[in-house]
């Protein structure tokens, strides 16, 4: 409520319209980063139960729970065209739908593969949001505000994560454990599952009682409609901003001639976008949220510590987006990027360095003695802490703003299918790798952190406080 009341007090003073109202706007769209964040780490207190209750193996469990990766990489390589085609109020509908059957489906399982299919329902919802939210929130924002807004979508897909660990760690706590019998006579994780029901029907709700992007309804021609949401926003800025919109997607190619395609295969601007979100991933970010109870378990605590640690790991992640949207619009998109992956590189470091040393037991989990435990601890929170603060908000500011009018949908849709395509990637291998040992996980993870240090400084241009219509 502080960072919302900042924006409205200095928008207030700048007399530009109703902050507090584009505020409310972006975060109802954000609700689809909350279902995004809720969706898939909600998996991670069924995990046990579902190796269990349909006896799978490492490789088995590995696909299923990132089956729903794989349709979140279908949802976002159609959700752009979607959205350019029939809106992204509509485009919103859609996801909240997906949800709902998807969370019913997942819930109510019969078998490892059906309970996939229906996990792959719920991802292509998760992907469809992934790319709606960003580009919504960013053809909504006033420019000087939209770094702040558009980190709203972190926000919200943190709160996502950590509302789902606390989920599954009280209905677990409830239950005694994961795989027994809840209410109804359904398993525990069955209930984890499907609580994510209400808040995917609300998604739909509130996503048609918001209006659509003025940014979409000028390339639909209804200028008038488009002017009427500006002024709500901007106030008397409306006419002009409303022109100036027309003029871009004027001076640029035709709709039918439009095109991501470049001299190798994309425009470079594309490229960029897809490498920020392939990054994004393979530092392994949510390994530490698909499996994180699995793997302190495996490591010595209990089941129910586990998880009380995931959970605390949440609220790291919730505290440093915090600090993001705070100095985002601040200090830029470039210099966080860069910080966060100095900091991600040092602290995957030191756990790789911790389990690639470690003991084995004769299952071949690691055991961590003395001081090795709480460096392991300390330095995972540490990493989750770094993430929050650069790549977690920035990547999504930067993939919501970077793109000109006329690409945006199609180029946010390749670079968010393939943020999808590297998540599936890193947590279907997870499972193997640590079998093979964590050591050699964690420093796959770390050589990706340096790579990304690179690649920022080599390509990312600063985009703070630019108008949509100059990119």
């Amino acid at each position: 409520m502080r960072a919302a009341d900042g924006l409205v007090r200095e928008t207030a003073a700048e007399g530009s319209g109703s902050v507090s109202k584009v505020v409310l706007i972006a975060s109802v769209a954000a609700v689809g980063g909350f279902l995004f964040g809720f969706d898939t780490a909600v998996i991670n207190g069924a995990v046990g139960a579902l190796e269990k209750t349909f006896q799978a193996g490492d490789a088995a469990i590995g696909l299923s729970v990132s089956s729903a990766l794989l349709g979140s990489a279908v949802g976002a390589f159609v959700g752009g065209r979607l959205a350019d085609r029939l809106g992204r109020i509509r485009t919103m509908v859609v996801a909240s739908v997906l949800f709902t059957v998807g969370t019913l489906g997942s819930g109510l399982a019969f078998g490892l593969v059906d309970f996939s299919l229906w996990r792959l329902l719920g991802g292509i919802a998760v992907g469809i949001a992934s790319v709606i939210a960003p580009a919504y929130i960013a053809e909504i924002s006033p420019a000087h505000l939209r770094g702040r807004l558009g980190s709203l979508q972190q926000l919200a897909i943190v709160l996502g994560i950590f509302a789902a660990l606390l989920v599954d760690y009280g209905i677990a706590a409830a239950a005694g454990s994961a795989e027994n019998p809840f209410w109804l006579g359904l398993g525990a994780w069955r209930w984890m599952l499907l609580s994510e029901l209400p808040v995917a029907i609300l998604y739909g709700v509130g996503a048609l009682m918001i209006p659509e992007s003025p940014r979409y309804l000028v390339a639909k021609h209804r200028d008038d409609k488009a002017r009427d949401v500006l002024r709500s926003i901007i106030g008397r800025a409306a006419s002009a901003k409303v022109m100036e919109i027309r003029q871009s997607l004027s001076s640029e190619q035709s709709t039918k001639a439009v095109s991501i395609r470049g001299r190798f295969g994309f425009l470079p601007i594309v490229w960029i976008g897809i490498g920020l979100s392939a990054f994004q991933q393979f530092v392994g970010i949510n390994v530490i949220f698909y499996y994180s109870s699995v793997l302190w378990q495996a490591v010595g605590f209990s089941e129910k510590n586990s998880l009380i640690i995931t959970v605390i790991t949440s609220l790291t992640n919730i505290v440093t987006t915090f600090i993001a949207i705070a100095t985002v619009d601040r200090f830029g998109r470039k210099p966080l990027l860069i910080i966060g992956s100095v900091g991600m590189a040092l602290t995957l470091g030191t756990m790789a360095y911790v389990f690639g040393t470690a003991g084995v037991d004769p299952s071949g989990n690691p055991m961590l003695h003395g001081a090795a435990g709480p460096i392991a601890l300390v330095a995972a929170n540490l990493y989750v802490f770094c993430f929050g603060l650069s790549w977690g908000p920035v990547v999504w500011v930067l993939l919501g703003e970077m793109f000109n009018n006329r690409i945006r949908g199609h180029a946010l849709a390749i670079a968010g299918s393939m943020q999808w395509i590297a998540n599936f990637v890193v947590s279907a291998t997870f499972p193997s790798l640590r079998t093979a040992g964590l050591g050699l996980a964690y420093g796959l993870y770390t050589a990706a952190a340096v790579v990304s240090f690179i690649f920022v400084l080599m390509f990312i241009r600063e985009t703070k406080g630019k108008e949509l219509e100059d990119m």
